[in-house]
């Protein structure tokens, strides 16, 4: 045995003497790691009044039951039945709506990614030094590496909200300990942030192996970025709301930095950030739609469609002031606003059509970012527009859960959404969704 575990035995001549061995046998994909039963999860967050009781309940136990057991502690599956694995992009949203209550989820979400950030460039995972993964799928193909998922690195979002996740929790807990233990690793992604700045022009761009996702920030479907025309638009792609993701990363820096007493590290990074607003007012918003532009694609040209994208700019504070209004009204225009959410394109693009996965259908936990956009710029009548009508839809469906998504046909008086025929429900992100739209109004938190 290897120290310490080691021993000696001392035995006159021909004396005797037993040994008895006791050996414990551990899979490699067990966890030692322990998750508090249904109730004493329940307990840690509010049990809310009137109709918002029974909707908060059937969202906690949904969360309770996705929850996965790891080393590092609690990380939600992202959703039941197609996507019962952590997922990089998925755990942190999940997380940060979580939050002040649910903090042990985001410590745990946290160092999960940390320990699994990126080290050495693999184009087959789509791996780099700093980034953090997209997802970890177990399966007969992954282990023969006939796919790249058993550890794939696809997302050019996921690092950015790392560094967002943990700046809300500072905010929110004021605990600076897990800002100090995960230092390397929110450096390491500070420094992946300016790497995935392909061709130096100030923005965060993807350009896919072929390994795995052509599209890799949320609306991950292959004809998710289209030009008016209905072109798909060719990569490498600068997306608008991964711009706004990346400018509240730097800001996050920023605090960590000041609370570390490193005044001109923390500049730094503000002034990062502020080139980084520049940039996204001057390279994507569009006068004439009044919204921003979808992406950008390989030749700089913007994707001028309307959609819901804009809505998590709002949501990361990327939008001036005085411009929030009026994108917040396109935002709730007939073209966008189907009475349920946020359809992701608007009615009249061409590419539109209200039953696809990310071209017209409404994702309740997209329009819950927008509702958090709205509280933060002080939009709070609209905010709780957003907040009331994803209530109504958790509401209408029998089992009082928010689906993964609906259809995108226009709300009818005394009729439930059109389901998504394969839609996850539970998903952990719309039942964290009821969590957070809870706290927005009850003034718990203000985004």
């Amino acid at each position: 045995l290897p120290p310490p575990q080691g021993f000696t035995l001392h035995l006159p001549p021909k004396g005797e003497g037993e040994l008895a061995w006791e050996v414990l046998l551990e899979s490699p994909l067990a966890s030692p790691g322990t998750l508090p039963d249904y109730e004493t999860f329940l307990r840690a967050f509010p049990r809310g009044e009137g109709p918002w009781q029974s909707i908060l309940r059937q969202a906690l136990l949904d969360l309770r039951a996705l929850l996965l057991t790891t080393p590092e502690g609690p990380v939600p599956a992202a959703g039941i039945p197609w996507f019962v694995a952590p997922f990089g992009r998925d755990s942190l949203l999940t997380a940060f709506m979580l939050l002040p209550w649910g903090k042990e989820v985001a410590q745990g979400v946290l160092r999960y990614l940390a320990w699994r950030q990126g080290v050495v460039v693999d184009p087959f995972r789509e791996e780099e030094p700093g980034k953090i993964l997209h997802e970890v799928r177990i399966g007969e193909l992954s282990r023969m590496g006939q796919v790249p998922f058993a550890r794939y690195y696809g997302t050019v979002d996921a690092t950015p909200l790392f560094l967002v996740l943990l700046g809300r929790y500072l905010d929110l807990t004021g605990e600076l300990a897990l800002v100090r233990e995960l230092r390397p690793n929110w450096e390491a992604a500070l420094a992946w942030l300016e790497a995935a700045d392909q061709d130096g022009d100030g923005l965060l761009e993807f350009t896919p192996s072929g390994s795995g996702l052509a599209v890799q920030s949320w609306k991950d479907s292959h004809d998710s970025m289209s030009h008016a025309d209905g072109r798909l638009a060719e990569p490498p792609l600068a997306v608008s709301e991964v711009q706004g993701y990346a400018y509240a990363a730097h800001r996050a820096a920023a605090a960590f930095y000041r609370a570390l007493g490193e005044e001109a590290k923390a500049q730094a990074q503000e002034k990062r950030a502020q080139e980084l607003f520049r940039l996204i007012q001057e390279r994507f918003w569009l006068e004439e739609l009044a919204t921003y532009a979808l992406a950008l694609d390989r030749n700089k040209e913007p994707l001028r469609v309307k959609s819901s994208d804009p809505g998590h700019l709002l949501w990361s504070g990327a939008v001036p002031p005085e411009r929030a209004p009026a994108l917040a009204a396109t935002l709730f225009s007939e073209e966008l606003w189907s009475g349920w959410g946020l359809r992701t394109l608007g009615s009249r693009e061409r590419r539109y059509n209200p039953l696809s996965y990310h071209n017209g259908s409404v994702w309740p936990h997209d329009t819950a970012l927008f509702a958090g956009g709205l509280f933060r710029y002080g939009l709070r009548e609209e905010g709780e527009r957003v907040a009331q009508a994803l209530l109504d839809l958790a509401l209408s469906q029998p089992d009082r859960r928010l689906p993964e998504l609906v259809g995108g046909f226009p709300r009818e008086e005394g009729l439930p959404p059109v389901p998504y025929p394969v839609a996850c429900r539970p998903q952990a992100w719309d039942a964290a969704s009821v969590v957070y739209l809870y706290a927005l109004v009850q003034g718990v938190r203000d985004w």
